[in-house]
């Protein structure tokens, strides 16, 4: 799965989906697709990630209390 990454504006791709999926982790393990060649993986804060197409990630996989009302 490709995400956007909103620091530096490159795409990133997703390499354990489980995590990106479990609200209590903060952050995930990708790989940056800027430049020519694909970047040693790394962790991304959840918080500065979002879909290619501008929206933002489901509440579920970012907030453990999402059920709780705010």
């Amino acid at each position: 799965m490709l995400l956007h990454d909103k620091q530096t504006d490159s795409l990133v791709e997703i390499l354990d989906l489980q995590s990106l999926f479990n609200p209590v982790q903060n952050t995930v393990k990708g790989s940056s697709q800027a430049g020519q060649e694909e970047q040693s993986p790394k962790e991304f804060a959840k918080d500065s990630l979002n879909f290619p197409s501008g929206e933002n990630l489901p509440r579920c996989w970012i907030d453990a209390n999402y059920r709780k009302a705010h």
